[in-house]
């Protein structure tokens, strides 16, 4: 499968490229900037939402799922750009939100049937992004569900009518060339049909939570038993088609999902931050667990580069020479931190500073509009395209070699022993040594340097610098 160790390169489409001039990136604006991605080595790439919206989630409030709204484009746009894509050999994924829709979908007072109606709170379920997860429609005096903000009411996912018209806009979007599709919030789609209480958490969760939504455990309200019928009626849609799901969970609990789907997020190794112990034992069971894609950042969480501070480079290294899919997010590949986000904040859940605008060149608006941005740019001056297409020691130029390393790299992988705070792997005939740590660490590197984080990271043939990574071409090498 085409997907299986590919790089796919995450898109946001109101931040990647603006074409008109209005502050807000659009589908031709992405076309425009196809080449970056061409040259970058990925093999495809993945658009969030772009459908009519009224923007209370910019974009993940869906209005209607067939259609483009028009801040991105038309359809005619989308064409385009598929086109283009699939002219320079990238496949094209889009984002599809099976969950919940706007508030303003017609479907909201047109199919009530679609929804979770009651008379009063069913429960003492809590939204994930804050208070309860009912909410009162002030046209019928009833209560919807709504498991994210309230202007994202829940579909039923146990009607039938509601699976059926969640597979024709599948339908409708493979038959415009689509390759695949990225499921967001895929756990919430079957709750408990008697929608009784989540009990009070007796342990932390295993992936960071806000605070009042981690005082429960979700036992009722998300991953129902039953989840694979819903599932397999997004399987029965699409076919052969790539899936991938968003599933908040510990990997112990993903398997009904990697069962159906293709890859499932490893966002237990994504909260590891620069913790070598840690990575060691969540990067190793999602490997063993099979069907996992490694995520740098998105636009839900803090930067890469951010996360990772001074040891972002080794961690370039090491998520970029993992077995399975890597998802890059735009600016990743320039080591792009987070940004000042704006006061007061568009978005109420404070992520506007992982959204700021892709910066192409120095200049004050970073190349990405003639018009005032919809965010403000994040110190263009300091982090560019342009400025990294000059210099090979570059962060940019840092991936473009992982990314064409990658394509050879072989298929098995083990993890080595190695000293406190490194992290050091064995894939095919590479061996990958990452170091975390403040000194340099003592491992031995037998064969030929094909890769270090900078310029003289790899002159010692005996440790791994601190804060920095090699690989070496090495059959047969042991710590």
């Amino acid at each position: 499968m085409w997907w299986r160790d590919a790089v796919i390169y995450q898109i946001y489409p109101r931040s990647f490229q603006d074409s008109n001039g209005d502050g807000i990136g659009d589908l031709p604006g992405i076309l425009s900037r196809l080449d970056h991605i061409e040259r970058l080595g990925a093999s495809a790439i993945w658009l969030s939402p772009f459908y009519p919206s009224p923007n209370a989630d910019f974009g993940y409030d869906v209005a209607g799922y067939t259609a483009v709204d028009p801040d991105y484009g038309t359809l005619e746009d989308f064409d385009r750009l598929v086109a283009a894509a699939h002219e320079r050999g990238l496949h094209v994924i889009v984002d599809f939100v099976p969950c919940h829709t706007s508030i303003e979908h017609p479907w909201f007072r047109e199919r009530p049937d679609f929804y979770v109606w009651r008379d009063a709170p069913a429960n003492n379920w809590v939204a994930r992004f804050g208070g309860p997860a009912w909410a009162r429609d002030p046209v019928t005096e009833r209560y919807y569900l709504h498991s994210f903000f309230p202007e994202q009411p829940d579909l039923n996912w146990r009607n039938p009518d509601v699976r059926a018209e969640m597979q024709s806009a599948l339908r409708f979007w493979l038959e415009r060339g689509v390759d695949g599709f990225r499921l967001d919030a895929i756990t919430r789609l079957f709750k408990d049909p008697e929608l009784r209480d989540d009990p009070a958490a007796s342990e932390p969760f295993a992936l960071p939570l806000p605070e009042e939504y981690g005082r429960l455990s979700h036992v009722n309200s998300a991953n129902a038993p039953d989840i694979g019928v819903a599932l397999r009626a997004i399987r029965e849609a699409v076919g052969d088609a790539l899936l991938i799901g968003e599933a908040y969970l510990p990997t112990v609990q993903l398997r009904p999902y990697t069962e159906i789907l293709d890859v499932v997020f490893a966002f237990e190794a994504m909260n590891a931050g620069p913790d070598a112990d840690r990575l060691k034992t969540t990067v190793a069971a999602a490997i063993e667990a099979g069907k996992l894609g490694w995520v740098l950042s998105n636009h839900d969480f803090a930067r890469f580069a951010t996360r990772f501070g001074e040891n972002f480079r080794a961690a370039c290294v090491l998520f970029l020479s993992l077995p399975g899919p890597v998802f890059v997010y735009q600016g990743d590949e320039l080591g792009t931190p987070d940004g000042p986000g704006v006061d007061p904040p568009l978005d109420r859940h404070q992520r506007d500073r992982f959204r700021h605008p892709m910066q192409w060149n120095g200049s004050s608006t970073g190349g990405f509009t003639t018009g005032t941005p919809w965010l403000p740019p994040n110190e263009p001056q300091q982090c560019n395209v342009a400025d990294q297409e000059k210099d090979e020691d570059s962060v940019l130029g840092l991936f473009r070699r992982l990314i064409r390393l990658r394509r050879d790299i072989g298929s098995e992988t083990r993890l080595l022993d190695s000293p406190p705070g490194t992290v050091v792997l064995e894939r095919g005939g590479q061996l990958v040594a990452v170091n975390f740590g403040n000194a340099s660490a003592p491992f031995a590197r037998r064969g030929e340097l094909a890769l270090e984080t900078r310029r003289g990271d790899g002159a010692d043939p005996e440790t791994i610098p601190a804060h920095a990574a090699w690989i070496a071409r090495a059959d047969h090498a042991r710590g």
